[in-house]
């Protein structure tokens, strides 16, 4: 391998560790978003609730649902 194609395959490299590390970060934004839904849902079984309650917490479950949505399209993001 000659001096450019060892520049240009560092770069490469380089490229792509930059897009896992930048997939890491997603998917540590998608397990955060997951946990929180997973307390919400604990929260439920183990409490009795009014109705205003439970849409309150739906309605917190829906905009987490939606926050992960975003994350898993960035996840799904082609890169070349």
């Amino acid at each position: 391998m000659n001096r450019k194609e060892q520049q240009e395959y560092k770069q490469f490299l380089d490229h792509q560790l930059k897009w896992c590390k930048n997939q890491d970060l997603i998917l540590e934004g998608i397990e955060i978003k997951l946990y929180e839904m997973k307390k919400i849902a604990q929260y439920v079984v183990n409490h009795e609730l009014t109705a205003i309650e439970i849409e309150q917490l739906n309605d917190q479950l829906n905009e987490l649902k939606s926050e992960v949505r975003v994350l898993e399209k960035q996840l799904h993001t082609v890169v070349h």
